[in-house]
């Protein structure tokens, strides 16, 4: 019985593991589209000076840096070998995007709970359904 409980536990573990990956996978694939909408070039390092900073660039960030007096935005692929780099132009492009996206996925969350409430309640015997939330006038309580 103990044993079947570990193997349970241990199953449910490597399935959020899994969902959890899925997620970052799907999330990064979506933030590397937003990126290469906004303009962001892809680069590929060719020498093991640029392959050793790509590596030390924070993963699933965006990073800002500085040179030659030009402010840059590089955010590392590092399982591709490459990095998308954009200018403050792109970046500001990019947080819009963003914006504009979590818009988007907060009206089809408000849109599918909508579709959720327009179940037929009439099944449930009405809104006041024996919780106690309408008046004997047949308007919201208390009377």
């Amino acid at each position: 019985m103990k044993s079947l409980r570990c193997i349970l536990l241990g199953g449910s573990a490597a399935g959020v593991a899994l969902l959890i990956g899925c997620a970052t996978t799907a999330s990064t694939q979506n933030r590397e589209n937003m990126l290469m909408a906004s303009g962001f070039k892809v680069i590929t390092p060719k020498t093991p000076a640029q392959q050793q900073k790509l590596q030390n660039l924070p993963p699933g960030k965006i990073t800002m840096i500085q040179k030659a007096g030009k402010t840059y935005y590089i955010f590392p692929d590092p399982a591709h070998n490459q990095a998308y780099l954009g200018g403050p132009k792109q970046y500001r492009h990019y947080q819009e995007l963003r914006a504009t996206n979590k818009l988007a996925q907060e009206n089809l969350e408000t849109a599918e709970m909508y579709q959720d409430s327009e179940m037929q309640w009439s099944l449930w015997g009405g809104w006041d359904a024996g919780l106690g939330v309408w008046g004997p006038m047949g308007g919201p309580g208390p009377y």
